[in-house]
């Protein structure tokens, strides 16, 4: 097994609600919310056996939030470590093909307050609260009222306060909510970002961060599905050449490609799996299995594309 500090965590997104941004088919499976508790239930203890430690949710998850709950009352494991976040609200209910958005955000102190009080059901486990996808447009990172409460939380609770970041300007929000403080103490501990084999864009500001002893936790390392084999990608082909080979050298599946392409690059603290079955999971755990040679990294760092591309493709995918 390879040596890093880097674990796997396991991100509900795709757990706790029936469509998710993706482009994988997942049309054929039981779409009931019955059958997603069970699954996801199932899944969260495959992880822990398989030795995952970090679990993330959000109350835009759709049940994610309390799926995750009933999970960890239920089994009282004293060792996991939770992470949640706030600012979006599930919409569309559960309603398969919804058409609309299925989530508003909303950074106010009263959506605040109001997701807090459900959230910190998750304590003594919650670790990380987050602000969910913190952006310039939602004037998050200048709202006092909202930041101070965020202090607050932290100051009663010890937890560690995060943002997550989306978009082509993920860098530039990182750079300033980094440099938020409240009198003498920095506020945000943790940064949650998008960064894979095509997005590297952030990867200067995030080694800076991970200097300085902040946490960093990687989401979407597989570029929701992107980075396997899709004729829909034609500007990927030679990209997709490469990852198979390596692929067929350690004998993995290419999501574990990806996922040791983050663990080795950037050496993150936490790399999260967006696995909706059990099987998924134990291929992405494969990752730990093995180590890139020096030259193979290097290659890789050469697949990157610049992120407004990768973002206005990822805006075109749609929910299944």
């Amino acid at each position: 097994m390879s040596e890093n500090n880097t674990k796997i965590g396991l991100g509900l997104a795709a757990l706790g609600r029936p469509e998710y941004i993706n482009i994988r088919d997942n049309s054929s499976i039981d779409k009931s919310e019955a059958a997603f508790k069970h699954n996801t239930l199932s899944v969260l203890d495959e992880a822990y056996n398989l030795g995952v430690r970090y679990f993330d949710t959000a109350p835009s998850y759709g049940k994610g939030e309390a799926f995750l709950q009933d999970w960890n009352d239920s089994r009282a494991h004293k060792d996991i470590v939770l992470g949640t976040k706030w600012g979006y609200t599930y919409v569309a209910n559960w309603e398969l093909g919804y058409n609309g958005k299925h989530e508003i955000k909303e950074h106010s102190l009263e959506k605040l307050l109001e997701q807090w009080q459900v959230s910190k059901n998750l304590l003594p486990n919650l670790k990380y609260y987050q602000v969910h996808s913190a952006t310039f447009d939602s004037g998050i990172l200048e709202n006092k009222a909202v930041l101070n409460e965020l202090f607050e939380i932290k100051k009663a609770t010890g937890l560690k306060i995060g943002i997550t970041t989306s978009g082509a300007n993920q860098k530039e929000v990182i750079a300033l909510a980094s440099k938020i403080m409240i009198g003498d103490t920095p506020l945000f501990d943790s940064f949650q970002v998008t960064y894979n084999l095509f997005e590297q864009d952030t990867f200067d500001v995030l080694k800076k961060l991970l200097q300085h002893g902040k946490d960093v936790i990687i989401k979407e390392a597989l570029a929701n599905g992107r980075v396997f084999s899709s004729d829909s990608f034609q500007n990927y082909k030679a990209t997709y050449k490469i990852l198979n080979q390596l692929a067929v050298k350690y004998k993995v599946g290419i999501d574990a490609i990806a996922l040791r392409f983050v663990i080795d690059s950037l050496k993150p603290t936490y790399v999260l799996s967006g696995a909706s079955n059990m099987r998924q999971l134990k291929e992405n755990m494969k990752a730990l299995e093995f180590s890139f040679l020096k030259e193979e990294l290097r290659m890789l760092q050469t697949l990157k594309v610049l992120p407004p591309a990768y973002w206005e493709e990822r805006n075109q995918l749609s929910w299944n």
